[in-house]
């Protein structure tokens, strides 16, 4: 089989299977919408001119959503927004065309049932298209053979999110430099750099990620070559901190890449709003199941233990400053004592083990969020003493506190909460932390919050 045709087939699959998902979508709305619309609109929606302006309008936003679906590490937040986006192009185009035309056109009410269904649905199917197409990929199906050049942290980091997820499509078959190290131990050191384009070539790999420093000129080239020479998609991965994930952009300066930080989502005044809106509407709701909640939890906590049903701690907040913690009380009552929880710790209640594996101990911190000093989803907050020591052992610990804290965060749901007895567990929880401030959308966070759902009925190991 011949690298060129192997390639094409498999970035073809993609759009094809999101196209079927979008077309799907649109009609069920178009259907939907006509039930739901007056009498008197309905033959105008049905007709044909409607329905083939309608069409027409998708084409240019169909061509738009194919070029973001070619993306294999797309993430579900992502392409729901992509999905909404075009929608917006969509509703511009479809109204245009209709005033243009000069055809009888449907009403405004038509249009927004439509718009109503369809922006619920298509984000809904381009999602569920790819929650199939990762589990295909799971399952050994539709990947990109990938190589490897390097021999450096950012090697291992790059290593490390290419084999993170399978459904993302990255299959890592080997890795090449001139001095080989501990990669080895994965059983995917390969050989030297002269031995790259025949494995590329023999292989049919489909990308070349280069992690080597840019003074390496004559590994740089040979990878360059090796792609070029076999229709491979060459990368280039600058070395940066861990820390930074995606803090910069690419631009250019004449003929060279310049990179200028970017400053998180969350320092424009509208996402904050709309971050603080997500808050006040969840936690209001919350409070419902609160009053639920409370007499029960009440009863079980005092009946075990004798002390307060809610236990408060000084946490470290927003921008530093600390603030009480509201928790329902899940230990045996010592206000002295403020060591951390471990594994199996004699401290927890038989109803504190419960609340805490189920998180229902976290739910008094709606109150936190009501009061403006906490969100829903945010870095967790730590005790005071935890900031003081480990703000001198990790580089950016600080940058968490530049948002508020949450009751959940992006850290909890990739399985970082629990003890931090080692200090690369606090290291990767600070990482996805910083990940999340430069990375926050609103789309990110309801994914986080339907992760945390998730993982309350089926249960955290780390939760104890």
């Amino acid at each position: 089989m011949k690298i060129a045709e192997r390639r094409i087939r498999f970035g073809k699959t993609v759009p094809w299977v999101l196209a079927v998902f979008d077309i799907a979508a649109m009609v069920a709305s178009f259907i939907l919408a006509s039930l739901l619309m007056p009498p008197y609109q309905y033959e105008i929606w049905l007709s044909k001119p409607v329905i083939l302006l309608a069409a027409a309008a998708w084409f240019p936003v169909a061509w738009k959503l194919a070029k973001t679906s070619r993306y294999r590490a797309m993430k579900m937040e992502r392409t729901a927004a992509e999905a909404i986006k075009a929608l917006g192009y969509h509703a511009m185009l479809f109204i245009s065309l209709v005033y243009l035309s000069g055809v009888p056109g449907p009403g405004w009410q038509s249009l927004a049932i439509f718009y109503a269904f369809a922006f619920l649905l298509l984000p809904m199917a381009r999602t569920l298209a790819r929650t199939i197409l990762k589990t295909y990929r799971r399952h050994g199906r539709n990947y990109s053979r990938v190589v490897i050049v390097g021999n450096n942290e950012t090697t291992i980091r790059l290593l490390s999110e290419l084999e993170n997820d399978p459904g993302f499509g990255y299959k890592v078959l080997a890795v090449f430099d001139n001095s080989p190290c501990d990669i080895q131990n994965k059983g995917l050191f390969y050989g030297t750099i002269g031995q790259l384009e025949p494995f590329v070539r023999e292989n049919e790999v489909d990308e070349i990620f280069c992690t080597v420093p840019g003074e390496n000129t004559e590994v740089l080239l040979a990878a360059i070559a090796a792609a070029d020479n076999n229709k491979a998609q060459y990368y280039y991965v600058p070395q940066m901190s861990r820390y930074v994930p995606r803090g910069f952009s690419l631009n250019t300066l004449g003929h060279m890449a310049v990179m200028p930080v970017t400053n998180s989502p969350l320092t424009s005044w509208a996402s904050r709003f709309a971050k603080r809106s997500l808050d006040i509407a969840v936690s209001s709701t919350a409070i419902l199941f609160f009053s639920v909640l409370f007499i029960p939890v009440a009863i079980a906590i005092k009946a075990t233990s004798p002390g307060p049903v809610f236990y408060r701690q000084k946490r470290t907040g927003y921008k530093g400053k600390p603030f009480n913690c509201l928790k329902f009380r899940t230990m045996q009552y010592n206000p002295e004592d403020e060591s951390p929880v471990e594994k199996n710790d004699p401290r927890v209640t038989k109803v504190g083990r419960f609340l805490r594996h189920s998180s229902i101990d976290e739910l008094p911190q709606i109150f936190n969020v009501l009061a403006g000093q906490m969100s829903i989803v945010g870095p967790r907050p730590h005790m005071i003493s935890h900031t003081e020591h480990y703000k001198q052992l990790i580089a950016k610990y600080m940058t968490r506190h530049s948002i508020k804290p949450g009751i959940t965060g992006w850290a909890q749901v990739n399985g970082f909460r629990g003890s931090t007895d080692y200090l690369w567990k606090m290291e990767r929880r600070v990482e996805h932390d910083v990940w999340y401030i430069e990375n926050w959308s609103f789309l990110l966070d309801l994914k986080i919050m339907a992760r945390t759902v998730i993982n309350i009925f089926i249960g955290d190991e780390n939760a104890y």
